[in-house]
């Protein structure tokens, strides 16, 4: 077994906004097929503009989460493997 003590904060990161992105992508086609519906179902024309624009944004927006997120969880990861020990792994 060895020990994971460390890990780039920046790769983590980077991982970490382009899994957000493509999350945010799927959510932002779901968007905006559902505001598409309602704007034919309901005469709401401005739902539909919404949920298009939900695919460009959502992404946007789950990356720089998930670029944060991975900056902050990495940073926490290793302070606490540096009071306690990393993560223990088996390589082959």
């Amino acid at each position: 077994m060895q020990k994971l003590n460390k890990i780039g904060v920046l790769s983590v990161a980077k991982v970490n906004a382009v899994i957000g992105a493509i999350l945010g992508l799927i959510w932002g086609i779901f968007a905006a097929i559902t505001g598409t519906s309602f704007a034919v179902l309901g005469g709401l024309g401005f739902m539909a503009g919404l949920g298009l624009w939900s695919i460009i944004v959502f992404p946007i927006i789950y990356a720089l989460i998930g670029f944060i997120g991975g900056v902050i969880g990495a940073f926490l990861y290793n302070l606490v493997a540096g009071w306690i020990g990393g993560i223990e792994i088996e390589l082959k």
